[in-house]
């Protein structure tokens, strides 16, 4: 398909769009009485280190994540008490030795493109030492006294804490010591997941007892739009909080699903003789979906969210029947939309790194739409005329499905913060498309 057709059909889809009125909804659950809990300390998107009472006192103390490209200070997954190096005798070399401080593995962990893991540094004269462990941890803290102590331990043994809605983060003191902590685990993303609250009780040496558990929210339908890899699993549990958190990290899910996409697309490309021109776009694309996962990966993490890491079976490689097939369905269909819903919210999301990561995202899916489109007109004269039938029944069928999935109403931050298109608004986006791409 010639670029400049795709992209003008885009910009006719989105004026009409225009003359649709905008009509929000919202949603929203508490499972249990919160009675005498109060909120988690937090600096950004991670429990506060600025509470806990550790013997001896370090000069400095900084809970950061375990990954290279996002554990610098002030990038919202950081928590930082004190200040660093503040008693040593070689102030350089102890701030060169904490600069260094990037444990292999941490607690909290979770996989995701690159693994992601917490740890706590801290600094004493001289002496810089690193805790990564859950049992590292409870022994530098000794005895739970302080609400915040206990926040942590919950967070270091792998359970979520959200720093501003109470249902999924929470901490209270019990008359006989102990601590009581409102976390979550799971996530919304797909049949069959769901978000799990979790009461916890925290001992004074640290351990923890389940209380109950409570099913917030059940996930149904597809979690976003975009490219699937064939034999992509139903997305496994982890840590998600606010919609705006699950939305991002949902997206952030898929886009690293689809890096493995364009993997496999490109070699059975090659395996079919497909042009080095396409083969050269598919490979492209799944660099461009490294970065997406990684934007959408952090708009979830601003937003108190954690992507689960993409699942998928090894298959062998297929016919070009059903290499077609799947393209039509997951790139003709789903990405074209999904490209378009992203020019969407680059023009309307209220939030502007939500805006600014769209305007790169939208330009990127649209070449991704344009290469499915080629792909299609490669591949057609190839196959049977059977084939070609069932390609385009299957593509008639996934429209139907599609315009099922959007016409379920969202939460309204959605709309506002996200720049997603309302379920009116939606259906217009598709039936221009319907009516040029896939009648």
């Amino acid at each position: 398909m010639q670029a400049h057709r795709l992209r003008h059909l885009f910009s006719r889809a989105l004026r009409a769009s225009l003359a649709t009125p905008l009509v929000l909804a919202g949603c929203g659950t508490n499972a249990v009485s919160l009675e005498g809990y109060e909120p988690i300390a937090c600096d950004g998107h991670v429990p506060s280190v600025s509470d806990l009472s550790i013997s001896p006192e370090p000069d400095y103390l900084q809970l950061g994540r375990a990954q290279p490209y996002s554990s610098q200070p002030g990038d919202g997954y950081t928590s930082t008490f004190g200040e660093a190096c503040a008693t040593a005798s070689d102030v350089p070399a102890c701030q060169e030795a904490l600069g260094a401080a990037q444990p292999g593995q941490g607690f909290h962990h979770n996989c995701f493109q690159l693994c992601e893991d917490y740890f706590l540094a801290t600094t004493r004269g001289d002496e810089v030492k690193t805790y990564s462990t859950l049992e590292a941890l409870k022994g530098l803290l000794g005895t739970i006294d302080t609400a915040q102590e206990a926040t942590l331990v919950a967070f270091a043994a792998g359970y979520q804490v959200n720093c501003e809605q109470l249902d999924r983060g929470a901490v209270k003191q019990n008359p006989w010591g102990t601590f009581n902590v409102i976390a979550t685990r799971g996530f919304v993303c797909g049949e069959g997941s769901q978000l799990v609250q979790h009461e916890l009780e925290v001992s004074a040496s640290g351990e923890l007892r389940e209380l109950g558990q409570h099913v917030l929210e059940k996930g149904s339908g597809s979690c976003a739009i975009g490219r699937r890899p064939v034999g992509l699993q139903v997305a496994g549990a982890c840590d998600g909080t606010e919609v705006l958190g699950r939305y991002f990290a949902e997206a952030a899910h898929l886009e690293a699903a689809s890096i493995q996409a364009f993997l496999r697309l490109r070699e059975e490309l090659a395996l079919h003789r497909a042009g080095p021109d396409l083969q050269a776009a598919a490979l492209a694309s799944a660099v461009d979906e490294v970065l997406h996962a990684d934007v959408t990966g952090r708009l979830a993490r601003r937003f108190g969210a954690t992507p689960p890491p993409p699942a998928v079976t090894p298959l062998p490689p297929r016919p070009l029947a059903e290499v077609a097939l799947d393209n039509a369905v997951e790139g003709c269909v789903r990405e074209t939309y999904g490209a378009l819903v992203a020019h969407h919210q680059a023009l309307h999301a209220r939030a502007a790194d939500v805006r600014e990561a769209m305007v790169r995202i939208a330009r990127d899916e649209t070449r991704h739409a344009e290469l499915s489109w080629d792909i299609d007109r490669w591949a057609g004269p190839r196959l049977s005329a059977q084939e070609r039938d069932a390609l385009r029944e299957a593509q008639r069928n996934a429209v139907a499905l599609l315009r099922a999935e959007v016409a379920v109403p969202l939460d309204a931050r959605l709309i506002t913060e996200a720049g997603l298109p309302t379920p009116e608004v939606a259906l217009v986006l598709l039936d221009t498309l319907e009516q040029e791409l896939w009648a």
